[in-house]
């Protein structure tokens, strides 16, 4: 018995102190979190490998650069439209729109094939109106199934699922890539891409639908909302340079792995590896962070992610690419879970 009462009081010293009810996560919040899952299955498979089936078919980074920067520049107006649509209807029709959008937008891909990068600008527009519209409506959500008190933790929460189930997907796609002749098991991943993200549409319709009576789109009026929160408004410059960034990120660290390692498999093992630091990263945020530290978490963050940069300076390896990836993986999660808190205060 002393045996046993031992073993139970070390694992309820494993689990920490139980969570208040003021930080426990709804209903609804476990739903997001759920679609959130299914959506990053299909979005690790597919979208770590969509730059690199580009760049494959044309060994042209031109392509991928022009690609993404079509797919950024036309998003913030997907986004304005994303918003008014919610607005008139409801965020969930946006979010739900949004999902179904990708999910076609990855079955015309399976019916194009190689025919994509004849038309990868009209590819490009249809994806940035599908993401826009998606990540209108799941923005907004995250704040209606948060609150101040457990906001913090949910977003930690979040992108701990979210990478979790982003382990799967890479090591998944690099393997069916490998194991296929040609460019064949690029094709079989998008199409598992398709029907997770039609998963997590069709699970969406847990959330149900609020109406509003309140249909007046204030967008106009952001530069006086911007003038009068100086905290917001340093949030958003802030979004505007991590996007940037993040832009780049897409693409251009699994071409750099590729050329380094020369198998796609390789690029999926070490992308499990990555979204295993990043869901470490997460659940440590999750338990220690507090909101009055987010100026020091952004230093952190953003001096590993300008060290793990200059490595890059040095030379173009393995080794450099690698501690980049590391040190990416370490900070980012800091960098936007710190900011995405600021932004919904």
């Amino acid at each position: 018995m002393q045996i046993w009462t031992g073993l139970h009081d070390r694992l309820h010293m494993l689990k920490g102190p139980p969570i208040p009810p003021e930080k426990k996560l709804s209903k609804n919040a476990v739903v997001a979190l759920v679609i959130h899952c299914f959506f990053q299955i299909g979005a690790s498979m597919s979208g770590l490998f969509l730059n690199l089936y580009l760049w494959r078919l044309t060994e042209d980074l031109a392509v991928n650069a022009v690609y993404n920067i079509v797919l950024y520049g036309i998003t913030p107006i997907a986004f304005a439209l994303g918003g008014w649509i919610s607005k008139h209807k409801d965020r969930m029709f946006t979010y739900r729109l949004g999902i179904f959008m990708i999910a076609t937008f990855y079955l015309m891909v399976v019916i194009a094939q190689e025919q994509v990068v004849t038309y990868y600008l009209l590819f490009a527009v249809f994806n940035s109106f599908a993401a826009g519209f998606y990540w209108t409506g799941y923005l907004v959500i995250q704040y209606d199934v948060s609150t101040n008190a457990n906001r913090v933790r949910f977003l930690a929460i979040n992108m701990v699922t979210f990478n979790a189930a982003g382990i799967v997907g890479p090591a998944l796609a690099g393997s069916i890539i490998t194991n296929n002749e040609g460019l064949q098991g690029y094709i079989y991943i998008f199409m598992i891409a398709f029907v997770m993200f039609l998963i997590a549409a069709f699970i969406s319709f847990r959330i149900p639908v609020e109406k509003s009576h309140h249909k007046a789109y204030y967008l106009k009026y952001m530069g006086i909302v911007m003038r009068r929160n100086k905290v917001w408004t340093k949030g958003l410059y802030g979004f505007l340079v991590l996007g940037l960034f993040q832009g780049i990120m897409l693409f251009l660290p699994n071409i750099l792995l590729f050329r380094t390692v020369g198998r796609e498999d390789w690029v999926g093992y070490l992308g499990v590896f990555f979204s295993m630091l990043i869901v470490a990263t997460g659940y440590i945020i999750s338990r220690k962070a507090q909101k009055e530290h987010v100026r020091a978490y952004l230093i952190y963050s953003v001096t590993g992610i300008v060290i793990g940069s200059a490595l890059l300076l040095i030379e173009v390896k393995f080794w450099s690419v690698l501690l980049f990836m590391i040190l990416h993986s370490v900070s980012n999660p800091l960098t936007v879970n710190t900011l995405t808190s600021t932004i919904l205060g």
